[in-house]
């Protein structure tokens, strides 16, 4: 009989990929510019991630993981040469904070509180990237994030037991994705309302 936990999982997978379709776009349109500390962490802990599922026999299924992880990574270092090039000391400060919660999140013995973990670390790598678009709302892609909200969304409706260990992690970084969206797209109006957009 047919589980319609493995279709949606399916779609949910082809989503995130495509969602960075338009990313990838205007990076190399110069129209985007992603913030590296960001990217670079959500490329540390997915790989992270990739490994405990494979270690856990996550199978076909842990592969979407890696090849987030590796779009990440790849995203981090366009960012090197492409992305946003002032770094202010409050990114520094989100980078290294983020990095110890990854560092306490493979310490922790409890399935529940390393999905914490690991929603924080999300959190604040996302920070500085945040600070970033509140400033320059036209150097993000919001569809990207619109594709990968939904893709969180589809997720949860994917996962076979929904409690806090599993539907925490989504929730966060859906959630996140949207309130992002939201930002773009309201300062985006306001600036082009004072006239400040170009």
């Amino acid at each position: 009989m047919w589980d319609y936990h493995v279709g949606i999982s399916v779609i949910a997978s082809v989503v995130g990929i495509v969602s960075l379709v338009p990313y990838f776009r205007d990076i190399f349109r110069g129209t985007t510019k992603p913030h590296v500390f960001t990217w670079l962490v959500w490329s540390l802990s997915l790989v992270i991630v990739f490994f405990a599922q494979e270690v856990e026999g996550g199978g076909v299924g842990a592969w979407a993981t890696g090849i987030e992880a590796l779009a990440c990574f790849v995203i981090a270092v366009l960012a090197f040469s492409r992305g946003e090039k002032k770094i202010y000391p409050v990114d520094w400060l989100l980078f290294v904070t983020a990095l110890f919660g990854i560092v306490l999140w493979q310490l922790a013995d409890s399935p529940l509180l390393a999905v914490i973990l690991i929603a924080v670390v999300d959190i604040v790598a996302f920070a500085p990237t945040f600070r970033k678009a509140y400033w320059k709302p036209d150097e993000e892609t919001a569809s990207a994030f619109v594709l990968s909200a939904v893709r969180w969304s589809l997720v949860l409706v994917a996962l076979e037991s929904l409690n806090p260990t599993t539907a925490l992690y989504p929730i966060t970084v859906g959630v996140s994705d949207a309130l992002f969206v939201f930002m773009l797209l309201l300062r985006r109006r306001r600036l082009a309302a004072q006239g400040k957009t170009g």
